[in-house]
């Protein structure tokens, strides 16, 4: 294990965000962390548009939050997510352009009793920002 990976577990381990019991934020590395130890699902909520624009990160899912009017419907969307999850515990990380519609949904699911939702601070803005790869959507 190199030192990065040692400090990246460790970050993850003892960061205040992940043991929030509201919405936690993430960085990218933090990102990969999750996903790697404990099967994290990403879930991409932007456009049709946005995916194609700047692609997606690798493995992620594609679930468009909010409509062309701005409105999101709860109830529905979560119902979708369910479909995605290999398990009720499995965390969820919520991926935006910046950040902005990530964090909404996240507090909007918390607020749904949710558990286990993060989303990446700065979005895939800043996945991009850190030289991380993206997909070709």
């Amino acid at each position: 294990m190199t030192l990065k990976s040692i400090f990246l577990v460790l970050s993850l381990l003892i960061s205040p965000p992940l043991f929030a019991v509201g919405l936690g934020q993430l960085n990218p590395e933090q990102l990969q962390s999750l996903q790697q130890s404990q099967n994290a699902l990403i879930v991409d909520v932007r456009t049709p548009a946005e995916w194609q624009a700047s692609g997606v990160i690798p493995n992620s899912q594609k679930l468009q939050g909010f409509d062309s009017n701005g409105k999101f419907d709860a109830d529905k969307w979560l119902s979708d997510l369910q479909k995605l999850k290999s398990s009720a515990e499995q965390p969820v990380i919520l991926v935006c352009r910046s950040g902005n519609r990530s964090g909404k949904i996240g507090d909007i699911l918390a607020q749904h009793g949710e558990k286990n939702i993060y989303h990446l601070s700065n979005g895939i803005q800043g996945w991009i920002q850190s030289g991380l790869p993206v997909k070709a959507d």
